[in-house]
């Protein structure tokens, strides 16, 4: 159970606050149905492959026991793409969804970013880790294993909105450093409590009188191995967890996920083709922004960073982030105010 941790690997199960440019539950105990996951693969051979303008999303079903910047770097080379980047970081020992942005889709990652995540968990009863998940190493035990009761009696504490530390082994910055730097050497990390969001949390089964298995959906910043942390401890035991999968991003939904494997089998089927017909647009990162349409005379103002005036009886009302489209393209991301449209991001490729 306490497997040395991988060198350098992020450990931000739902950390959302930045995106790494150019970078059904999972081992569940054996009584928990859980689908099919790959087992750590390894990254395709370096050769020299020419880069090309791609555009788009690419879904991933993130395989266990692989970083995302490990999973972006497999996904950049499959398509051959100059530019990539992914929505929100999955320790290696989650799978799911990774939302991998190409090109010009880059443009809209802190848009997915900041939309809801769905996880499935299996918390493990009775050991505290030092970096809340099976990987780490164990700094408490207890022989206390709580009942169904006694599970459901607390989880109204760990819904809306709640207060929570995040683990020591983070990619919190601390001073400049990360936390899991920090931690690594040795030095004692204390990270202040934050707000988060708790939207529903509810628990699925009790396969064993060690482990319970939950599902929850979250905002921005939510760590769901600090809740199974607190809820272990709430509970007067300790708890970490053992299995997680994110199920959701956003609007990006399991059932549309692929896995890297599949992709590589497209690929090697096709002489080492990009997968191009797995794309994603572009826009479906927009997917809840308000959208804008303009004319062509608007939409070359919006190109060369010109504000535009929303004018006539019928001008919608908006405010905030908005798509602006032109014959049926996305053209550019602006901000809505007063009345006044400000361009903020240009799409080259119309995408």
């Amino acid at each position: 159970m306490n497997a040395p941790l991988a060198p350098k690997a992020l450990r931000d199960d739902a950390l959302g606050e930045e995106a790494v440019l150019d970078a059904a539950l999972i081992a569940a105990p054996a009584t928990v149905a859980a689908p099919p996951t790959e087992a750590p693969a390894e990254l395709p051979p370096r050769k020299r492959r020419p880069k090309r303008d791609v555009d788009g999303w690419v879904l991933l079903d993130k395989p266990v026991g692989m970083t995302s910047t490990q999973a972006v770097g497999a996904v950049k080379w499959l398509f051959q793409a100059k530019k990539a980047g992914h929505a929100g970081t999955l320790d290696p020992l989650a799978s799911g969804c990774l939302p991998i942005a190409l090109g010009e889709a880059t443009k809209t990652v802190p848009f997915v970013m900041d939309g809801r995540k769905v996880y499935r968990f299996t918390v493990r009863w009775g050991v505290e880790t030092d970096t809340d998940d099976s990987e780490g190493k164990a700094v408490a035990d207890s022989a206390i294993r709580p009942d169904r009761d006694a599970i459901l009696g607390i989880l109204d504490e760990f819904r809306g909105q709640i207060e929570q530390v995040p683990p020591a082994f983070s990619a919190l910055k601390i001073n400049g450093e990360r936390a899991y730097d920090l931690a690594r050497d040795g030095i004692q990390v204390e990270l202040a409590a934050r707000t988060v969001v708790v939207h529903s949390l509810e628990l699925v089964d009790m396969p064993d009188a060690d482990h319970a298995v939950f599902e929850t959906e979250c905002g921005k910043g939510t760590y769901v191995r600090s809740l199974a942390r607190d809820m272990g401890r709430r509970l007067g035991t300790h708890g970490h967890i053992s299995a997680l999968r994110r199920a959701r991003v956003g609007t990006f939904a399991e059932e549309e996920l692929v896995p890297l494997a599949t992709l590589r089998a497209w690929s090697e089927e096709r002489d080492d083709a990009a997968p191009l017909h797995v794309l994603r647009p572009v826009s479906v990162g927009l997917d809840t922004l308000p959208s804008l349409r303009v004319s062509p005379a608007d939409a070359a103002r919006l190109a060369h960073g010109q504000p535009i005036i929303l004018r006539g009886r019928d001008a919608p009302i908006l405010e905030g982030p908005v798509a602006i489209t032109a014959g049926g393209r996305l053209i550019a991301l602006g901000e809505a105010e007063a009345g006044e449209i400000y361009p903020k991001r240009i799409f080259h490729a119309g995408k």
